[in-house]
């Protein structure tokens, strides 16, 4: 299937009609690659590609059509490569479904008794390589699940029944849902995201089998001056804990990382690795990321408990399982040889602990939004959805 950039409406022409970085281009290059879903609204403006064989990922999505900026982050080396990765095939995708935890001693990614270390790292093939089933699809929506089994740290193999329900979020819905208004000059896209997995063992998932977490990871492009915006809950640590942890892969520095007021600031520029998280008391369910240059705001908003048990996901399993983060946010850079996955960078939520009985269910909720217009356009959404406005935004790092 090839696509026309030279329009609205989707056509049979070449693939070089369609400059990289188009929404078109990553249409056509995806669609030799996997018989993509494509949603979109009546206007053919508003479109995100879905892919069940690539682990039922949202790739990427547009706001302006053919013509319009790819908003996520496809990484064409990864899905060129003649042989998969044994640790991770980053693939990409602006919103993939994982499992945790990552480390610790629940962790689903290290064999029992291994040292937790990238040498030892694999991704369960379930949610790295292995296609999923197409439950129903349509023009706004498409749902998929996926049968599968992982072992953790513990040594305990849990199976579990996975499903996804993607929807278009339609213009109407985005100013309702948020409760802003947009000017005509200003596009926009968004869809929502429903999680649910299903304990398919014969026994319960207790502190004592391990559990896992639904895990929501959207990837976008880096740039020069783009920053991640997390607005937080204030106060005392006793009650709510931590601010915010900031020392996954060593604290980040101060010209990096900020809090002014009620809101954490991350450089994205894709030239520093870093990670930070919140846990479910400090974290509001939504964060955001600007880039002037693409005049691009986005927002996820995403379901949270705060009095529910969220599994620690760093890789040490002397620490507590039961103590972990509501949401992170990631900033890509290169490693210590010089190699670089993206850049990319990334806002995820995540569920609580499945602590699940057989045949309980657990599910989590989470939408992203695009918008692409002009900085005065823009503000309003800004300080209505995130409570700081783009001024500040691109003012935090001293530009």
């Amino acid at each position: 299937m090839a696509m026309s950039c030279t329009g609205g409406s989707i056509k049979n022409v070449n693939m070089d009609q369609c400059e990289k970085g188009t929404f078109g281009y990553d249409l056509n290059f995806l669609s030799r690659k996997d018989s993509i879903h494509l949603l979109t609204d009546e206007t053919g403006r508003a479109m995100v590609i879905v892919s069940a064989k690539y682990q039922a990922k949202v790739f990427t999505s547009t706001a302006a059509g053919l013509q319009g900026t790819s908003l996520g982050f496809v990484n064409y080396k990864a899905l060129d490569a003649a042989e998969p990765d044994p640790h991770m095939n980053g693939y990409g995708g602006e919103n993939r479904f994982w499992l945790g935890p990552e480390g610790g001693r629940f962790s689903i990614y290290f064999a029992t008794g291994d040292r937790q270390v990238y040498d030892n790292w694999h991704t369960p093939p379930p949610i790295d390589t292995e296609q999923w089933d197409i439950v129903s699809a349509g023009r706004k929506s498409i749902s998929m699940k996926k049968e599968m089994e992982v072992s953790n740290y513990l040594g305990n193999r849990l199976k579990l029944r996975a499903s996804r329900d993607i929807s278009l979020i339609e213009r109407y819905r985005i100013t309702e849902e948020l409760g802003i208004s947009l000017s005509p000059e200003t596009d926009a896209v968004a869809y929502q995201t429903v999680n649910t997995i299903v304990n398919l063992n014969d026994f319960e998932w207790t502190g004592e089998t391990g559990a896992v977490c639904i895990w929501m990871l959207d990837m976008f492009n880096t740039a020069p001056e783009a920053v991640t915006v997390i607005p937080f809950h204030e106060g005392d640590e006793a009650l709510l804990g931590k601010t915010v942890t900031s020392d996954y892969f060593g604290e980040i520095p101060a010209d990096r990382l900020k809090t002014a007021g009620n809101h954490i600031y991350l450089k994205t520029d894709g030239k520093y690795r870093s990670k930070l998280g919140l846990n479910a008391k400090r974290t509001t369910a939504r964060a955001g990321n600007y880039d002037p240059d693409a005049k691009r705001l986005t927002v996820i908003v995403y379901e949270t408990d705060r009095d529910a048990v969220y599994l620690n996901q760093e890789w040490d399993p002397a620490k507590d399982p039961l103590i972990g983060d509501a949401m992170n946010a990631y900033n890509d850079g290169p490693l210590e040889d010089g190699s670089i996955m993206g850049p990319f960078l990334e806002l995820e939520s995540v569920s609580p602990a499945a602590f699940l009985k057989p045949m309980q269910t657990l599910s989590h909720k989470h939408a992203v939004y695009h918008f692409i217009g002009e900085a005065a356009a823009l503000n309003p959404v800004a300080e209505k959805v995130l409570g700081v406005s783009i001024d500040n935004i691109t003012k935090i790092f001293g530009k």
